[in-house]
């Protein structure tokens, strides 16, 4: 059970350890790009590539699908980024349970946006937990942990990639010893729980109020989706990309302006105002225009030191 392109790695790895698969559940094809193309998610792509069989409920809770799964009599269930609460009667069908590929180091980032708020944070580590499911959210006992550090120059978008990876090897470790029966799970520490909903629009808007360091954070964290904004003559300004803050930064003469303030526009970006130091933007996108350097602001003028962002 999974929906996106970080749940094909762990189909892959159960295809390639030869396991009989005896269904693939996803999400619904959903209308993607300006011309609202109606698309297949990834996995389903993936498992009809292999002749699977793919079931796709709007709502699992109370559909068809679920009886299918019931009608299986399924060995175990594994999830990864499937995208909906499962409900009980999903959780009971496998005899040996439900697992999943959860892209945190559980009890932290509980959630559906665990990679983001890992990003957005600065933490320098992140990992993958593969646990048991129960009906609570991210809840269940820990099988078994896998750590990734956190690079300067990565986004939540490379985390995806590199995340995923680790979630299908660290699969592929862990399914012998837990169809084996010789894995002790260990229960999660409710006490140390930190959640990371699904990141809502108004997270998306830069408050430059912040630290030069927090906004580096918050841009590279919502890069490449949802993606951070602020507003430039009452307009959309899409910050896709900014250069890691250096220690005393902001430390001249126009540190006293106010948090937001543009400060120049150069060859190398565009240096703005924060409540601590300068940032230097380096990939924009203007609205109704394609993502762009920060540096061909410069062409005619288009911002001007002295432009308050927000």
């Amino acid at each position: 059970m999974g929906t996106p392109e970080f749940a094909v790695a762990p189909l892959r790895v159960l295809l390639e350890e030869g396991h009989e698969i005896a269904a693939v559940v996803t999400q619904p094809d959903r209308p993607k790009g300006r011309k609202r193309v109606l698309t297949p998610p990834p996995v389903k792509v993936e498992a009809l590539a292999h002749g699977l069989e793919v079931l796709q409920p709007e709502k699992l809770r109370g559909s068809d699908a679920v009886e299918r799964i019931r009608a299986l009599q399924p060995d175990l269930i594994v999830t990864a980024a499937y995208g909906q609460i499962l409900p009980k009667a999903v959780l009971e069908a496998p005899r040996l349970g439900c697992i999943n590929v959860h892209a945190s180091l559980l009890p932290k980032y509980r959630g559906g946006a665990p990679i983001h708020y890992a990003v957005m944070n600065g933490d320098p580590v992140t990992g993958v937990t593969i646990m048991y499911m129960e009906e609570g959210l991210d809840t269940g006992d820990m099988i078994s942990k896998v750590e990734l550090p956190i690079g300067d120059d990565d986004t939540t978008g490379t985390m995806f990639g590199k995340l995923s990876a680790a979630g299908a090897e660290l699969l592929r470790r862990t399914l012998p010893g837990l169809l084996a029966g010789t894995i002790a799970a260990e229960p999660q520490n409710d006490a140390e729980a930190i959640y990371s909903p699904n990141i809502k629009r108004e997270q998306e808007l830069v408050d430059w109020s912040r630290s030069a360091v927090a906004i580096w954070n918050h841009i590279r964290g919502l890069n490449p989706f949802p993606g951070a904004y602020t507003l430039w003559n009452g307009e959309v300004l899409k910050l896709w990309g900014s250069e890691k803050p250096s220690a005393g930064t902001g430390a001249h003469a126009a540190a006293a302006a106010a948090p937001g303030t543009v400060l120049q526009v150069t060859e190398r970006g565009v240096e703005v105002q924060t409540g601590a130091g300068t940032l230097w933007l380096k990939e924009l996108q203007p609205a109704g225009k394609k993502a762009m350097p920060a540096a061909e602001l410069r062409n005619g003028g288009a911002m001007k030191p002295g432009t308050v962002l927000g």
